[in-house]
């Protein structure tokens, strides 16, 4: 598995440089990971060594992320095969990048859910890729960080354990700041051509996880999402 040129950024390509002069951002301008990279510096579990499966797996999975959540334009895209690329999660039907965006891309593809709206604490049918955004964003101030904690197999066909977290500093929907660690994980399998560009991917992972911890009192254990029907802050939420 070659390892990509970064230019500018330790853990992502195709961020910054020649190549990118007139790649079109969402929101004006190539994004800024300092924070989020000071987060995850400080609170990831693993330090894989330079030039190891792992850390080419890491880079790989940051670099697809950004490129997903921030560049606007499918020709932009080089870390997939815009034309061949399919995303589904929890076994769902595969769906193309238009299909994806039609969803609210982003964090909306995440939060697939089958649970009756009215017991959706967060209901990816209401959000835009935007509004989705400035929700988790609001929330998780110092950002989101990513970390690969196992690798189970390399290319062509990458499976690889991951785990997500962040501190809720800020509010969430009608939920107050707790300052609380919040984080989940999960399974994720990433195909790769010739090229090593990704072709399919594969998410599993449980969104009661993720939203059982923005949505709860401060120095509440509250139940998650699967357990809504009878959870009385997940109750009345949606």
């Amino acid at each position: 598995m070659a390892s990509p040129s970064f230019n500018g950024d330790k853990y992502r390509s195709y961020l910054h440089g020649e190549e990118e002069k007139n790649t079109k951002w969402r929101f004006g301008s190539a994004p800024n990971y300092d924070v989020v990279d000071k987060l995850f510096e400080e609170g990831r579990t693993k330090v894989w060594p330079p030039g190891s499966l792992e850390e080419k797996v890491q880079n790989l999975v940051k670099t697809w992320e950004m490129e997903m959540f921030h560049k606007t334009c499918f020709e932009d895209y080089k870390s997939v095969d815009p034309n061949n690329y399919t995303f589904s999660l929890n076994g769902r039907k595969p769906i193309t990048l238009e299909e994806k965006r039609k969803l609210g891309g982003g964090y909306n593809s995440f939060m697939q859910t089958s649970l009756p709206e009215k017991y959706r604490g967060y209901n990816p049918a209401e959000e835009t890729v935007e509004s989705s955004h400035i929700a988790f964003t609001k929330a998780f101030p110092r950002g989101f960080a990513l970390e690969v904690v196992h690798v189970y197999s390399g290319p062509p066909v990458i499976v690889y354990k991951f785990r997500h977290w962040g501190y809720m500093e800020g509010p969430f929907k009608s939920h107050a700041p707790t300052g609380d660690l919040v984080e989940f994980y999960g399974i994720a399998i990433f195909e790769v051509d010739e090229q090593m560009k990704i072709v399919k991917v594969e998410f599993f992972l449980d969104r009661g996880e993720l939203l059982g911890g923005l949505m709860k009192l401060k120095g509440d254990n509250s139940c998650g999402e699967e357990e809504a029907l009878s959870c009385p802050f997940l109750r009345s939420t949606g």
